[in-house]
């Protein structure tokens, strides 16, 4: 086939992709939505965070069982992490923000030279949600870069502190209503060389130079006072006693992937001796027996969900679940079946109903409930995978058909590219 044949057929596949694509941007359903079951979900608004990835929109948003929005809160360029209300109806939430190099301080461009972060946890005055939401409290700092040092969450503690967990400097510490730090806990002391935990369990060596080492992405205060970290690359969940700082209970082991991998958002049902668990590489959520280690109920795979990062057990035994890499937040009765569900929001991350206290509601035992695990086929589910890794990159609407145009239409435009620019050299 001659050279102006070949430059025809691209242009025709070239064409033909994108005119196709645009045909499926346009009957594509782009917007947010909410669907209920007869039955209906367990009542009260939504709380649902929203990272995003590419754009850093990030934001929180509250909504109704109908799926209308309350509030939002977006703070710009930015990717929103956790967030929760408090006992006096404020909203605490954790955020980063990307900033320009003009606005970092040198020593923070060291190994990323075209921005750097800063993190915050603040807390919002629940009575300007809807208008001008004001910030009656504010703990900010600096960190290098964003994916693997943005901060995931914050918990308020009796008496007005705030444990955070700081993911770049891969520490948890506690920060009073002035800004004082006034508790501290470094991973490297209990994780890294020469620790007990690490002579016992193994784990990730510290690669330092500001890479990503524990990903810690959680903390809450226990009710003995004692804290539980998630330290995710290490793919344990750990209790850390506050006084000695020592670890004093271990829930997973480092490589142990078939119990937790890379997981999110634990949360103990301390009546039950439990903890349900956002397994997330696994795509699944799981409860998992604290004392022996073993999995009493679980709920996803591949067909079900992809990559969940939070899970919250209701009262009437429903379970809210952050569906990461398909969108959307759902919630599942006892049966597993889907009775109330949110979508069209870019990577969410967390979801919290309203109606139910932190410290409450989560009583319902994984083993008075039925287990649900649907997996695909090997083939099917790299295709299912590859899918959710462009939803990191990909507008929203864009499926795997969506991308197969689109990288069509990419492919073909780079051959007639390079078709003219072999005839031009040749020509020389």
């Amino acid at each position: 086939m001659d050279r102006r044949r070949r430059l025809l057929v691209w242009g025709l596949v070239f064409f033909m992709c994108l005119s196709a694509l645009g045909v499926q941007g346009i009957t594509a359903d782009a917007g947010t939505s909410a669907r209920a079951a007869a039955d209906g979900p367990y009542p009260g608004n939504t709380l649902i965070s929203v990272q995003t990835y590419k754009s850093n929109e990030g934001r929180l948003i509250e909504v109704t069982p109908d799926g209308e929005t309350v509030w939002e809160f977006d703070p710009p360029n930015s990717r929103v992490f956790d967030g929760e209300e408090l006992e006096n109806g404020n909203i605490l939430v954790a955020y980063t923000t990307k900033l320009p190099p003009e606005d970092c301080p040198e020593r923070f461009l060291q190994y990323q030279e075209d921005h750097c972060i800063r993190n915050q946890a603040i807390e919002l005055d629940g009575d300007t949600l809807t208008d001008s939401q004001e910030v009656v409290w504010r703990y900010a700092w600096l960190d290098e870069k964003l994916f693997g040092h943005e901060v995931h969450d914050a918990d308020r503690l009796p008496g007005g502190g705030t444990a955070i967990a700081d993911m770049g400097n891969d520490r948890a510490f506690v920060v009073d209503q002035q800004g004082n730090i006034t508790w501290e806990w470094q991973a490297e002391n209990h994780l890294g060389q020469n620790t007990s935990f690490r002579e016992q369990y193994g784990g990730p060596e510290n690669p330092g130079r500001e890479r990503d080492w524990t990903h810690m992405n959680d903390i809450d205060r226990l009710s003995d006072g004692n804290f539980q970290l998630s330290i995710r690359n290490f793919d344990v969940v750990v209790e850390v006693d506050r006084e000695s700082k020592e670890i004093v209970s271990v829930l997973g082991r480092p490589g142990k992937r078939s119990l937790m991998y890379h997981q999110h958002n634990p949360y103990r049902l301390t009546e039950w001796g439990t903890m349900l668990v956002a397994d997330s590489e696994n795509d699944r959520i799981v409860e998992i027996d604290r004392e022996s280690g073993e999995i009493v109920w679980t709920y996803g795979g591949k067909d079900l969900l992809r990559y969940p990062r939070d899970a919250d057990r209701l009262p009437n035994g429903n379970t809210l679940i952050t569906d990461t890499l398909n969108n959307r937040v759902i919630e599942i009765n006892p049966e597993g079946e889907i009775v109330w569900e949110y979508k069209g929001i870019r990577i969410p991350y967390s979801a919290d109903r309203l109606s139910v206290p932190e410290e409450d509601g989560r009583t319902v035992p994984g083993w008075r409930l039925e287990g649900r695990t649907e997996n695909v086929g090997a083939a099917v589910g790299v295709v299912r995978q590859l899918e959710g890794w462009g939803a990191w990159v990909f507008p929203i609407w864009m499926r795997l058909p969506e991308m197969a145009s689109f990288l069509g239409a990419v492919l073909a435009g780079l051959a007639g590219v390079v078709d003219l620019g072999v005839g031009w050299w040749r020509r020389r």
